[in-house]
This record gives C-alpha cells, structure tokens and sequence, in this order.
C-alpha cells in the first residue's frame, strides 16, 4: 500500500534508538511487524505534520502509532551543567507546547521556532521534536489527549502523551 507517493522503502537500515527503545519495554519478544518511519529534514514542519495526518486511516485499521522523541532536547546543553536541575528555558517551553497541546493549538507548535530563544535552545535539530507533530497531526478533534509522563531534566524534557 503506498498511501504517500514520495514516500519510499528503505530496507538497509534498522531500527532507530527512539524505536527499539520504545517497542523491547512494550513487545520484549519482538513478535510484530514494525514499519519505522525516517524524518526528512529537508521538508519543513508543517509537511511532517501533513503527512502524518495522512495515515490516519491506519489506526482505524488496528495500526499502533508511536511517535518517539523528546520535545526539549539539547544534550550540548546537558553536559555544560552538572546535576539534573532544569533550566529554566527547558521548563518555559516544555510548558508552552503542553499548553499548546491542551488547546489544539498544533499551527503554533507546528511554527515552533516563532516562539523565541526558548524554543531555539529546547529544539537546536528538530529530529526529536517532530514525531511529536507525527503524533499530534493523528489526533480527531473530539479525541481526548491525556499526559502519561511529565518531567524535565536538565535539558531534555521526557514528557509522554496518549491519544485516544
């Protein structure tokens, strides 16, 4: 099935870390089919966030989606300071995409940058925030969104979030 044309099979590479890290806690035996998706960092925001938006005929389907990352996420930060004290920029913008999350508001975190020097030092490569825009964009406006995990360390924030 090739739902997205440009959208190819790549079958030389394993499982990134935010997908096994994910799925050994969940399926230890590795007992089901796993199609992991690469991010294309030459395709602005709002194409992930498009695309994404596109399969959401496969959770009606039985398809699990997970999108694995990490919303704040600057280790050259991290080993700068000692101890696991958050910074107060990591805490500003974590806190500003859970309000954003809460009131649907996804065009914001879709132009994420526009928020400031928070948002510069929480998303230095977007690598790891957008699955959470991969996650967002499945979302049915009706469907609850609930925080499973909230925590920030240093500078990475490990908040987690359920759809459904």
């Amino acid at each position: 099935m090739n739902l997205i044309p440009e959208v190819k099979e790549d079958t030389q590479w394993g499982l990134d870390h935010g997908a096994w890290a994910i799925l050994k806690h969940l399926y230890p035996n590795a007992d089901i089919p796993v199609f992991e998706m690469s991010i294309d960092y030459g395709k602005s925001m709002q194409y992930h966030f498009d695309l994404s938006a596109r399969l959401k005929s496969l959770r009606n389907k039985g398809v699990l989606i997970i999108g694995s990352g990490n919303i704040v996420h600057n280790l050259r930060m991290w080993f700068a300071k000692p101890g696991l004290e958050p910074y107060d920029w990591a805490l500003e913008f974590d806190e500003w995409v859970k309000g954003r999350i809460n009131a649907r508001d996804f065009k914001s975190l879709i132009e994420y940058e526009k928020h400031g020097s928070s948002a510069k030092l929480s998303v230095p490569t977007a690598d790891h925030y957008i699955p959470m825009l991969y996650s967002l964009a499945l979302a049915g406006p009706e469907e609850e969104i609930k925080f499973t995990y909230e925590e920030v360390f240093t500078s990475a924030s490990m908040r987690a979030f359920r759809i459904g």
